[in-house]
Formats: C-alpha cells, structure tokens, sequence
C-alpha cells in the first residue's frame, strides 16, 4: 500500500512539474521610453526594405555612433569578443 502512495504521490508532483513548465512564457521585455525613442529613430533612419525591423543587413550599415547609442540604452548587447579598452590590457604570460 505504501508503494502505490509513493507512486501516486510522484506521478503527482511530476504532473505540476510538467504543467508549470509548459505555463512560464519569457515575459516580453517593454522598452523604456528613451529605448523607444531611439529604435524609432534608428528603424526610421535605417530601414531600407520598409518592414518596421531592422535586420542583419540594415544594422551592418549602421554608423558606429548610431550602434554605440542604441547600446547605451540597451538595445544592442556589446560583442564578446570586443576589445579591451585601452590601458586595461593584461600583461603578456611569461614563456
């Protein structure tokens, strides 16, 4: 009798498990209205083909200042691999 309470007890628990999972959505991120302002400006300055998007293309000619802004507020995530500002590099490892 106990083996089948553990049982329904886990296929319980496992169940919610399940049903949670499937119920959480990433919440879509609102922009600010600084953001705003600049992704309407930046879709209006730069999209060339007239879809409301900026895609690869459209943002590959973008000016560095106009990719620098829209990274200040946060709209365009800085590379990775992005180089080290100046005076911050590491001194060289010894052979």
């Amino acid at each position: 009798m106990k083996k089948l309470l553990v049982a329904a007890i886990g296929l319980l628990c496992a169940t919610a498990i399940v049903v949670q999972a499937q119920d959480t959505k990433p919440a879509k991120k609102d922009l600010t209205p600084e953001q705003q302002a600049v992704m309407k400006e930046m879709v209006a300055k730069y999209d060339t083909n007239k879809d409301g998007k900026l895609d690869k293309t459209e943002r590959a000619a973008m000016s560095q200042e106009d990719k620098d802004k829209m990274t200040k507020v946060g709209l365009n995530k800085p590379k990775k691999n992005a180089p080290a500002a100046a005076g911050t590099n590491a001194p060289a490892a010894d052979k």
